[in-house]
């Protein structure tokens, strides 16, 4: 299932009833910048703007799918795969670095950490 970017009221409805009354993982693939975080988020715990309504959209224990900042260089991933961060894509990740959701998952906070620090994204 893809929303064309960010997740959109269907979708976040569709994936709950298949994660509650299908018992399915949902899984997310996203782009490893902090903009695919960004809508892991919104699927994960709403979106700031319809957060009165959050209960009935999300999916808290979507799993994120798909490279990571840390297997760019586990995996020797080729420069020419690899894109620099703009500065509003470092600017981004570093307000998300102070995001509840990003701060709840260590592991979420590290690759988004990473990805700051060395300015690349994929």
């Amino acid at each position: 299932i893809t929303a064309k970017g960010q997740p959109d009221v269907a979708t976040r409805l569709f994936l709950k009833r298949i994660k509650t009354e299908l018992e399915l993982p949902v899984l997310g693939l996203v782009d490893a910048d902090p903009y695919g975080l960004k809508i892991l988020s919104v699927y994960m715990s709403g979106s700031k703007n319809m957060s009165y309504d959050s209960a009935h959209l999300t999916t808290p224990d979507i799993k994120w799918l798909g490279i990571r900042p840390s297997d760019l260089d586990k995996y020797g991933i080729p420069d020419q795969c690899r894109l620099k961060m703009t500065d509003h894509d470092i600017k981004t990740g570093k307000a998300l670095l102070n995001e509840e959701f990003i701060k709840k998952n260590p592991d979420w906070y590290a690759e988004l950490e990473l990805m700051v620090k060395t300015k690349e994204k994929a």
